[in-house]
């Protein structure tokens, strides 16, 4: 207990990430991308079944304030009221992430292109990873794989066609024995995340794209069949990195995807939260065409390290804040 005071990075790591963060401001700061800041907390919830906000009361205020777990919401707010190309570096939280690679309280840099598409935010996502990684790792060029080709090459399963009893099979053959109830998207983050995600990168960074409708968030669709969405993740050494989108700009689509999130979250047993109406009201008046992506920094810098684990990466994870 007597050195819980310590940091989990050392003296040297902590170095290493103040020079990724100066690099991260050059290479924008060269590129004219304006940086913001926009509110930790918000009077609204990110809908997504897969992540749990954290809560908190603020004295005078009649409902909980949540605090953000991506900046999105709040710069897309900002691209509709036309401030061109933004980054920003700041603080996200998330409940019920803790681990290796997971922390409640973690490090993103998230950006937006006006008038990219998911194809070109990937070359300039690699560009900064390349940048940053530069001074004592030199990467080889990307490799880019659709979901489908992904889970075909290393999970041997069809992504688009592939039966709940496949999917389940393929679980098996790989060792992973699961008893909950899953829907066909949890069984294939099942796949993708144990499975597939560790076996990527590992030559060379790879970008994974072209998602299952079903798992487009906050991506705009693909024309063609089958549906696929404009979402891409990166990956490095097994590690998810990054995750984009060529993004959805029209809001009577947002809104049916919110509120189909919130069906699931309630078929789940999970709280109902309020929806951001404002990030509504944004795109019904009219956000221009833009890419945007979220990087985590801390498994960024963490990979720069040749760390095992997050908290080599950060003066002080959840265990010892």
């Amino acid at each position: 207990m007597n050195g819980a005071w310590r940091p989990t990075a050392a003296m040297s790591a902590l170095h290493r990430r103040a020079s990724m963060l100066s690099a991260t401001r050059e290479y924008f700061a060269k590129l004219g991308v304006l940086e913001v800041e926009t509110p930790i907390l918000s009077a609204a919830a990110v809908s997504d079944p897969q992540i749990e906000s954290l809560a908190t009361r603020v004295a005078g205020m009649p409902s909980p304030s949540y605090l953000c777990t991506s900046p999105e919401y709040a710069m897309k707010r900002l691209l509709a009221a036309g401030s061109g190309d933004i980054y920003q570096i700041c603080r996200v939280f998330r409940d019920a992430e803790r681990g290796r690679w997971h922390n409640p309280e973690f490090t993103l840099v998230e950006w937006y292109r006006v008038g990219y598409d998911d194809a070109a935010l990937m070359t300039e996502v690699e560009a900064l990873v390349g940048r940053l990684l530069e001074p004592w790792r030199r990467l080889e060029s990307a490799e880019r794989l659709s979901y489908s080709a992904a889970l075909q090459r290393h999970a041997g399963v069809d992504a688009h066609t592939a039966s709940d009893a496949d999917l389940a099979e393929a679980a098996r053959r790989h060792d992973i024995n699961c008893d909950a109830e899953l829907d066909r998207d949890a069984k294939l983050d099942l796949l993708m995340g144990l499975v597939v995600g560790p076996r990527l990168g590992l030559q060379q960074p790879c970008f994974i794209c072209d998602y299952p409708a079903s798992q487009a968030s906050l991506a705009r669709l693909k024309p063609g069949l089958p549906p696929v969405a404009a979402r891409f993740e990166l990956y490095l050494d097994g590690v998810e990195l990054a995750n984009g989108f060529h993004e959805l700009a029209d809001a009577a689509q947002q809104r049916q995807r919110f509120t189909h999130d919130l069906r699931v979250r309630r078929s789940k047993g999970q709280l109902e939260l309020p929806l951001d109406e404002h990030l509504l009201a944004a795109l019904a008046a009219g956000m221009p065409d833009c890419a945007g992506v979220a990087l985590g920094f801390d498994r960024l810098v963490a990979i720069a390290l040749g760390a095992p684990q997050l908290a080599d990466a950060m003066a002080f994870t959840i265990d010892n804040a």
